[in-house]
C-alpha cells in the first residue's frame, strides 16, 4: 500500500480524483485549496462560473457514478431535476424550433453547480482516508524526472508536502506550465480560443403553476456574423429556475435588472423574457466573463515526469456555454482510477504518462466542439475558421435542420451533446442518412407547447411581447 498521494484543488475533479485514489488503497489523500470550503451548497470564490448555468450530461454522470456510486440519487434527493433531452427541453436552434419526442432519449441534471460540488465533496469526504487542507500550493518538488511532492503554504508557513503521486486538479487557474519550468521541463504548446463570452444569471421563484415548465433555450447562432447571444431558464433546487444569458464579444448581456430582462426579450425568440417578466427575481443579475478555451498540450510533452498527473480545466477549459467541464473532469478522473488499477499502484513506472494521455482524449473531443463553433464568431481572439472547419459547420447545420423534424438526426445530435458518445456518431450511417434526407415534417412556427404550458407561458407575460 502506498503512502500518500496529494491533489491540487477541491474542486470536482480534484475530489473524484481523491475518491479514485482512496479506493485504488492509497493510504493518505491530502486535498489541497486555498479557499475555505462551505459547508453546504454555495458558491465559493475559486468557481467564478459557479453562479452560472452548468449541466450535468448523461455521459459525465454516468461517468461519477463509476467513481461515487449513488451520487445521481444524492443530487435528485437534494432538489435536482432529472430532464429529458427528448421532451423536457423547449430549445430555439440557429435552424428554428426542435421538435420534441414522446420517445425515449438522454437525461441530463439541472442544479446549481454549488450543490453538485457540495454533493460530491461531502460523499468523497465520507472516505476515512482522504482530508481536506487549506493551503496554498506553490509548486513542485523533485526533478524532471520525477516529482515527489509539493510546496506549500499556509498559516503555518511554507513546508514540503512528499507524495508518492501529485494530481493537479487546480482548474482555470493552474500554473502548471510556470511549475514545470522550475522543474527544467520547458517548451509545453498552450492555445487559447476567446469568443469574449460574457455571462449574466440571475435565480428567480418558479412561479406557482410553472413547477413543470420545461427547461428553455433560445441558442446562439454562429453563422450570422454577429455576436452570439443566449439565454436559458433552467429549474434547479429550491423550487427556483438560474435563467443565464451569455453573448459573445461585441452581444454582452448587461449586468442590470432591466437591462437583462431587455435582452433575453431582443432574443430571435422572446420567450424567455416572457417567462421571467412575471417572475420574482431572488437575487440580482451576476456577471463572469472567465470563458476562453485554453488547451496546455501537456500529453505532447517530449518529456514528463513520474510522478505527476493533471486533470480538468488544468489540462484543458472550454467555453461554459457547451455543458462539457463537469463531464470531462469526471471521463479524466475516471482514466486515473482505470490506469491505477491496472498498474497497481500510484508510484508505478509510467502510469503518469498514460494518465494524462487517456485524459486528454475526451479533453480534444470537448474542445473540437467547443472550439468548432466560437471561432465562428466575428469577434473571436486566437482562431479562425479552416476549411475543414467551415465543411463541419456545414455538415453540423443540415443535421440541426434536419432534426427539427427527424427522430433519427434528433438522436445523434442528443448523443453527442450529452456525451454518451464520442462526435463520430453524428457520422453513422443512419445518421448521415438523415442528414442528406432532412426533415419529413414541416419547420416549427413557435415553440412547440402543449396547451397548459402555453396558458403558464401567457400567464407569466408582463411584456406584451
Amino acid at each position: 500500500m502506498s503512502r500518500r498521494a496529494v491533489v491540487v484543488g477541491a474542486g470536482l475533479a480534484g475530489m473524484l480524483a481523491a475518491a479514485v485514489l482512496a479506493d485504488a488503497g492509497v493510504a493518505e489523500v491530502v486535498v489541497l485549496d486555498r479557499d475555505e470550503l462551505p459547508d453546504g451548497p454555495r458558491q465559493r470564490r475559486g468557481l467564478p462560473q459557479g453562479r452560472h448555468a452548468h449541466l450535468l450530461m448523461t455521459g459525465g454522470l454516468r461517468a461519477m457514478e463509476e467513481i461515487v456510486p449513488g451520487v445521481g440519487k444524492r443530487l435528485l434527493a437534494a432538489g435536482a431535476h432529472e430532464i429529458s433531452l427528448s421532451s423536457g427541453v423547449l430549445a430555439r436552434s440557429p435552424e428554428g424550433w426542435l421538435r420534441r419526442w414522446r420517445r425515449e432519449g438522454p437525461v441530463m441534471l439541472t442544479c446549481t453547480r454549488a450543490l453538485v460540488d457540495w454533493t460530491v465533496r461531502a460523499a468523497v469526504l465520507e472516505h476515512p482516508r482522504i482530508e481536506v487542507r487549506r493551503v496554498a500550493a506553490d509548486g513542485l518538488t523533485g526533478s524532471a524526472g520525477r516529482v515527489r511532492g509539493v510546496r506549500v503554504s499556509g498559516p503555518d508557513g511554507e513546508a514540503d508536502l512528499d507524495a508518492d503521486l501529485v494530481v493537479d486538479a487546480s482548474g482555470r487557474g493552474t500554473r502548471i506550465v510556470t511549475w514545470l519550468d522550475g522543474l527544467g521541463l520547458s517548451g509545453v504548446r498552450t492555445r487559447t480560443v476567446d469568443s469574449g463570452l460574457v455571462n449574466a444569471s440571475r435565480v428567480y421563484r418558479v412561479p406557482a403553476g410553472a413547477e413543470r415548465f420545461p427547461l428553455t433555450i433560445v441558442q446562439a447562432d454562429p453563422y450570422v456574423s454577429r455576436p452570439g447571444r443566449s439565454a436559458m431558464v433552467m429549474p434547479v433546487e429550491g423550487d427556483r429556475w438560474l435563467v443565464s444569458c451569455g453573448g459573445t464579444r461585441g452581444g454582452e448581456p448587461p449586468a442590470d435588472a432591466e437591462g437583462f430582462l431587455r435582452y433575453t426579450l431582443d432574443l430571435p425568440d422572446p420567450i424567455v423574457g416572457r417567462l421571467i417578466s412575471g417572475a420574482e427575481p431572488l437575487t440580482d443579475v451576476h456577471v463572469s466573463r472567465s470563458t476562453s478555451n485554453v488547451r496546455h498540450y501537456l500529453d505532447k510533452a517530449p518529456h514528463w515526469p513520474e510522478g505527476l498527473v493533471v486533470l480538468g480545466d488544468a489540462l484543458g477549459t472550454f467555453n461554459p456555454a457547451y455543458g462539457q467541464g463537469m463531464s470531462v473532469a469526471a471521463f479524466g478522473a475516471r482514466v486515473l482510477g482505470r490506469e491505477l488499477e491496472r498498474a497497481g499502484g500510484p508510484d508505478a513506472s509510467g502510469l503518469a504518462r498514460r494518465v494524462l494521455r487517456g485524459a486528454a482524449r475526451p479533453v480534444d473531443a470537448a474542445w473540437a466542439m467547443a472550439v468548432g463553433q466560437d471561432v465562428l464568431y466575428p469577434a473571436t481572439r486566437g482562431g479562425r475558421p479552416g476549411i475543414a472547419d467551415r465543411a463541419v459547420t456545414a455538415y453540423t447545420r443540415r443535421m440541426t435542420r434536419a432534426a427539427a423534424g427527424s427522430f433519427a438526426a434528433a438522436s445523434a445530435i442528443w448523443d453527442v451533446t450529452s456525451m454518451r458518445t464520442p462526435p463520430t456518431r453524428m457520422f453513422h450511417p443512419a445518421a448521415v442518412l438523415a442528414a442528406l434526407t432532412g426533415s419529413p415534417l414541416p419547420a416549427l412556427s413557435g415553440p412547440p407547447l402543449t396547451p397548459a404550458e402555453r396558458e403558464v407561458l401567457d400567464g407569466l407575460d408582463r411584456t406584451g411581447a
